[in-house]
């Protein structure tokens, strides 16, 4: 949901009070209901962020009924009980503050940035939504049109909107992740209002969701408020569809070709099969991007971009999912280059790693850069809500927001010229010509 309202400008420079700490302190405990609660105490700026992530994303769905996660979303902002259609937003930004969300295929994730004497006011607000969620057809009605144009501005009519659409569901024939979280329009449309409302009910119960609270609290009133305005909703009886489908191997390359009206330069993607986030491999694999793709000086930038001048831009992506998942390497290409010499570029500079490795001073570099991404990641306070979360749901540990660093500075070159041997090959990848139309 891309909805932002009013949020203090001073906001932007007090959130990052806490790039400077070396360790993140927090509390957390769970209630009888079974929601687990997360708080950090930073009382340097007069600003909290509350975060609740439930851990339901597009990969939850059923395969006739794409987009329930991220309708979800939507719905949740509509009213409740006690607060009318719409006033979801007006609250918050009366408070002075900022409140949205967004799905992915593993989570959805709500926060709000608020006055500190605001809290209260924010868990109210979370807890009404999460007991009281009206679901009528006036609020469904209303965002079947919403997610319509915002499907149609960033995906069908947007240029390269289509890419990740078209990547992931040549690269799963067998796993949710086939689709993404923006869902089909034709299946939203086919949906009933009983099935939004059964939906709610199975994944938005206390027992699958994470509450954190960061910020300028009193952790001990900020407990009262948690057991006020929490404590006594019911736990989830239903049962939580959990995919256990373990995708095939490709087996062999796949290509194909995609053609967008919406551009008028060639793309090349590359998708290879990678492990879940929580995975060893996984964490070599991100210092491979890093290495290849990540700022002017890294390898593709430096030799695609700027001395062959084949690629206007260039990107690889591993993307961090609860089950195995995609390492995407992106590149557009420069102004009448043919898309297969762009293609070869990409592949030279991987094979090159495969077989040559890295130096002993490319390995340091990505060691100090990830060093740099662990504080980003707590740098404002509604982000390391969102990490907290994240760690506990992902990884069963909440404290890895202090200890994952530990598991990049122990990757070495042969690690990551292993993992680019085992999984940066033609038959675990697809492959596609995204290109113009005409």
């Amino acid at each position: 949901m891309k909805r932002l309202f009013l949020f203090f400008a001073f906001f932007a420079v007090l959130g990052y009070s806490v790039a400077a700490k070396t360790e993140i302190q927090f509390i957390e405990y769970t209630l009888d209901n079974g929601l687990h609660v997360i708080l950090h105490e930073d009382n340097s700026t007069p600003i909290v962020a509350v975060g609740m992530t439930y851990h339901v994303g597009s990969k939850n769905e059923k395969p006739d009924r794409t987009g329930f996660a991220h309708y979800m979303e939507h719905l949740m902002f509509e009213g409740s009980k006690n607060i009318e259609r719409g006033d979801f937003f007006t609250l918050a930004q009366d408070a002075g503050g900022v409140i949205n969300a967004y799905t992915s295929h593993d989570k959805t994730h709500y926060f709000m940035m608020l006055p500190s004497n605001q809290l209260e006011m924010g868990l109210w607000m979370e807890s009404e939504r999460l007991l009281h969620l009206v679901i009528d057809d006036e609020g469904v009605e209303t965002q079947r049109s919403v997610i319509r144009e915002e499907r149609s501005q960033m995906y069908d009519n947007r240029p390269y909107g289509g890419i990740l659409e078209e990547t992931f569901k040549r690269a799963f024939s067998k796993h949710p992740y086939n689709w993404m979280p923006i869902g089909s329009v034709q299946y939203i449309d086919q949906a009933t209002l009983e099935e939004f409302r059964e939906f709610h009910s199975i994944y938005y119960v206390p027992n699958n969701a994470v509450l954190t609270i960061a910020g300028d609290i009193d952790v001990e009133q900020t407990k009262e408020w948690v057991d006020l305005y929490f404590a006594e909703i019911p736990q989830g009886t239903k049962p939580i569809y959990r995919p256990d489908v373990v995708e095939p191997p490709l087996g062999e390359e796949v290509r194909d070709t995609v053609y967008d009206p919406d551009i008028q330069i060639p793309a090349i993607i590359q998708a290879y099969r990678i492990p879940e986030m929580t995975h060893d491999d996984f964490y070599a694999l991100d210092m491979l991007t890093t290495l290849l793709s990540s700022g002017e000086s890294s390898r593709m930038h430096r030799s695609i971009v700027n001395q062959q001048q084949k690629a206007l831009a260039i990107q690889s992506i591993p993307f961090k999912l609860e089950d195995p998942g995609l390492f995407l390497v992106l590149g557009i290409a420069n102004m009448g280059v043919d898309p297969k010499s762009l293609e070869e570029a990409i592949n030279t500079e991987i094979e090159k790693v495969r077989k040559h490795g890295l130096t002993e001073k490319e390995l340091q570099k990505l060691k100090n850069n990830k060093e740099s991404s662990a504080v980003f990641n707590y740098a404002s306070l509604d982000r390391l809500a969102d990490n907290l979360a994240n760690y506990h749901i992902m990884h069963g540990d909440a404290n890895m927001i202090n200890t994952e660093i530990e598991k990049y500075m122990k990757v070495t070159i042969d690690d990551i010229v292993r993992v680019a041997n085992k999984y940066m090959v033609p038959e675990n990848r697809v492959v596609i010509y995204y290109l113009p139309k005409n």
